[in-house]
């Protein structure tokens, strides 16, 4: 089952995840995009939706074994918290860098929260209290934190106003984030990645965390009880949905479930093709998950550089090529958009088959 100490379906889930990250963050156009590669509007989850929470799932994963020896110790938690700093920092770099003189946006304008920065808030946390507790705590934390942010963000009023789960100026979520963080979120009106929204974000790699305990335990039929833990929070998820709408922006608890079940439902099916059966599959995204933040970061970095040059007053270099190489009159602009992003993710895939190959591990 285990190679080298590994278990290979956790490092193909993991590359799986980074390449979906670059497939739906990089369309030739945003204007013609198939739907299951946009974001839900706001209630609601589409396979898009599903990618951020499976890389936080798999994040607690990893950290189960990462520390599964480790004890809480002065060394430990430097580590992690240079670590989390690291992953925060790249972060607020993607999100300041221009490529015009002074190569940063104006303070006012820079976006604080993002990806990096909740990957790394919840690193940190997450390994903290894996650490220093024991798994009972782990799940009465995190039963806590579902329950106690649906009952904060549905019954708490906004200056006097009763709250609102839609997007709205008396939505709690979206009222904090632009109370504390101003002008510097994505939206004018909230922020995905938003201050409030990272508190039941744990619970997805804690999650992550009880599914890794399971795959490095001496349990038998693992598949079978990640399908049936998997499809129980499902079941739970979407139930509690009907009351706390199942939403991303919000990541409300009942998003968590939904996720975390779809999480489990197909890292089970990779487990058991690959670490059950043996069957070779999956290589080219194991050579993703080995540098995967490191290939996201770079995805990121040069999609900017490249929406960010201009070839004509109209076209930037992202622009051009798409218009270019990738629209003709033979298929549609959805399929020309789609064919844009599989190109870019090939060209990371090749670069993260180059570094793996060379035994070059970027550990961020």
């Amino acid at each position: 089952m285990l190679a080298k100490g590994r278990i290979k379906s956790v490092d193909i889930f993991r590359g799986l995840t980074i390449v979906l990250m670059i497939l739906v963050n990089t369309p030739g156009t945003w204007s013609n995009v198939y739907a299951p590669f946009l974001h839900a509007k706001w209630h609601g989850y589409t396979p898009t939706d599903l990618v951020f929470p499976f890389f936080l799932f798999i994040v607690g994963t990893s950290i189960a074994f990462a520390y599964q020896k480790k004890k809480g110790s002065a060394e430990v938690i430097k580590k992690i918290t240079i670590r989390a700093l690291k992953l925060i920092g790249l972060g607020l770099f993607l999100g300041a860098f221009t490529i015009s003189f002074p190569f940063f946006k104006d303070f006012s304008e820079i976006r604080f929260p993002g990806v990096l920065q909740r990957i790394g808030v919840v690193f940190f946390i997450v390994s903290i209290l894996y650490l220093y507790t024991n798994r009972k705590t782990l799940v009465l934390i995190s039963i806590s934190l579902l329950v106690g942010y649906w009952l904060l963000v549905t019954f708490v009023p906004v200056n006097g106003i009763a709250s609102t789960l839609e997007r709205a100026p008396n939505n709690l979520v979206n009222f904090l984030d632009v109370k504390v963080f101003g002008t510097h979120n994505y939206m004018p009106d909230y922020d995905p990645e938003g201050l409030l929204s990272t508190i039941p974000s744990l619970v997805t790699s804690f999650l992550g965390i009880f599914t890794g305990l399971i795959l490095i335990s001496k349990q038998e039929k693992k598949t079978t009880l990640l399908v049936g833990i998997g499809g129980s929070m499902l079941i739970i998820g979407s139930i509690w949905g009907i009351f706390f709408p199942i939403n991303k922006a919000m990541w409300t608890s009942s998003f968590v479930l939904v996720t975390a079940g779809w999480a489990n439902l197909v890292l089970a099916l990779i487990y058991y093709v690959t670490d059950i059966k043996g069957i070779q599959f999956g290589s080219l995204f194991r050579y993703t998950g080995a540098n995967a933040i490191t290939v996201y970061f770079l995805s990121s970095f040069i999609s900017k550089i490249m929406g960010s040059i201009m070839v004509t007053q109209e076209l930037s270099v992202h622009g051009w090529l798409y218009q270019n190489i990738f629209v003709n009159k033979f298929i549609s602009l959805e399929a020309s958009s789609l064919l844009y992003a599989l190109t870019v993710v090939w060209f990371y895939i090749t670069l993260a088959y180059i570094l793996y190959h060379k035994k070059i591990f970027i550990k961020v």
